[in-house]
């Protein structure tokens, strides 16, 4: 185990984000994986709709994954340089376990395309607390790869998004603690004009 997480405060005070890069085996089994997801299923859903889903990209799929993106960025981008296309590659094969978070709303449903996102992105911030009480560190990242087309028709299709990638596995150094924002500049208490 990374930290002592006996306690959901604990939980809660100690998980911290590892840089993709850095995280090595172990990493979960799949069914470790699925055992997170169902944790990270257990969200604020208003209305119930489930608008997110996660999918699995398996050791055996890293090397597509790669393929795939450095064709996608190719495709959007032709004048690229071979550097920008070796980041994406390696993008794809950072950590030994990946799981690419979609946001999927329900564009039928009365509920608001904006609780539908915020309920996606508790979602994925549940993947991360679900990892660390497993023993785990991730890492979500987005960048180029998630906002291409061409990258998210791969996992799903319009109107879905990609939330972003979740590259889990246990880290090769100590966690670093990053600099925090003052609590007391983070809330207020509410005092309307009564005059």
């Amino acid at each position: 185990m990374l930290n002592d997480i006996s306690t959901p405060l604990s939980l809660l005070a100690t998980r911290r984000s590892g840089k993709p890069r850095d995280l090595v085996a172990p990493a979960p089994s799949h069914d470790q994986l699925v055992a997170m997801i169902k944790l990270a299923a257990r969200t604020p859903d208003h209305g119930k709709l489930a608008p997110w889903r996660f999918v699995i990209v398996g050791d055996a799929q890293r090397d597509r994954l790669a393929t795939l993106l450095v064709e996608a960025y190719r495709n959007e981008r032709p004048a690229a340089k071979q550097v920008e296309l070796d980041a994406m590659a390696q993008f794809a094969r950072q950590a030994p376990a990946l799981v690419v978070a979609l946001s999927s709303p329900r564009t039928d449903s009365h509920i608001p395309l904006w609780e539908q996102e915020l309920s996606a992105g508790a979602a994925c911030m549940n993947l991360l607390h679900a990892a660390h009480a497993h023993g785990f560190a991730a890492g979500w990242l987005t960048g180029w790869p998630a906002f291409s087309d061409q990258v998210r028709d791969a996992f799903g299709a319009a109107p879905e998004r990609i939330a972003g990638f979740f590259f889990i596995g246990t880290p090769a150094r100590a966690l670093e603690e990053r600099p925090r924002p003052d609590p007391t500049s983070l809330w207020s208490d509410w005092r309307p004009d009564l005059g």
